[in-house]
């Protein structure tokens, strides 16, 4: 049995269709254990001692259709160790509901309203959760950014009064995934680090940098100082092309090969020899 120390927050986008959780632990790989999250099913952040199978099952629950409220009910109804667990759920039009059993670890307790619910265990008070909750509610954003913004702030109030481990975010939308394959937008996670969540705000930085549909208007046309610059790092890279400002067939092709191995191809276009600037300016950094 898992006994996770850890704040979270389940949490619903419901005009943009996303569903999400973070969690922060002094605990290793809180995401393999507390965040289930679905497209149109809802979320679920399942802690304490930690009952896995919560996650599943409440999802399928809320995507028959069964509030939060009706699907923890049921989840908790035939478990004997309920008094262990501590769980979170966001259904699928918003709902909310939080459960705290009476011999979770002190501080443990909860809020949840309208699209959300906090819940944590072994934290140093309630102005963790309270924290949490502001932070949340005043953030203005995507849900990916407010919920991640929760955790800070649950942070900063004192967190897992043990201290830090790791931290996760996922964050489900239709067709949010690689590729619109399926529907996970985000899925990070530090499994065992000395300050996990500022490590989390770096991976969703990334994540912003590397998949984001920029605006047209953000597009770079690689002409110019700007194309020696680049054509200078392509070279001292390994990729032949001439330093001479001009976007030749050598230089498409070495551009070509640079942005697919840097892992950019969703954010610029070789053949018409554009990039988007922020990609820009972090190759420039990166490789200047």
């Amino acid at each position: 049995m898992l006994h996770l120390s850890t704040f979270s927050i389940a949490a619903c986008d419901i005009k943009a269709q996303a569903w999400g959780i973070a969690v922060a632990s002094k605990f290793p790989a809180v995401g393999a254990v507390v965040p289930w999250a679905r497209a149109n099913a809802g979320a679920v952040a399942t802690q304490s001692f930690a009952n896995p199978s919560f996650g599943p099952r409440g999802l399928e629950m809320m995507a028959s259709g069964l509030s939060a409220e009706e699907t923890l009910s049921k989840l908790l109804a035939h478990d004997h160790e309920r008094e262990q667990r501590q769980v979170g759920l966001v259904d699928a039009n918003g709902g909310s509901a939080i459960f705290t059993g009476k011999s979770c670890m002190k501080w443990a307790g909860g809020v949840h309203g309208a699209g959300y619910a906090i819940q944590g265990n072994i934290l140093t008070g309630a102005e963790v959760i309270n924290g949490m909750e502001h932070a949340f509610l005043d953030m203005k954003g995507e849900l990916p950014e407010r919920l991640f913004a929760a955790l800070e702030a649950g942070s900063r109030a004192g967190g897992d009064r043990r201290g830090k481990q790791s931290a996760a975010l996922y964050v489900a939308k239709p067709r949010g995934g690689y590729g619109g394959h399926n529907d996970r937008w985000m899925d990070y996670r530090v499994d065992d680090h000395l300050n996990p969540i500022p490590r989390l705000g770096e991976l969703l930085e990334l994540h912003h940098l590397y998949f984001d549909q920029g605006p047209k208007s953000e597009r770079v046309k690689l002409e110019g100082k700007l194309l020696k610059e680049m054509q200078k790092i392509m070279k001292r890279l390994g990729y032949y092309t001439p330093v001479n400002g001009e976007y030749d067939d050598a230089t498409r092709q070495a551009f070509d090969s640079f942005i697919g191995n840097e892992n950019f191809e969703q954010r610029a276009d070789p053949k018409a020899g554009w990039i988007d600037g922020p990609v820009l300016d972090y190759l420039l950094k990166k490789f200047k």
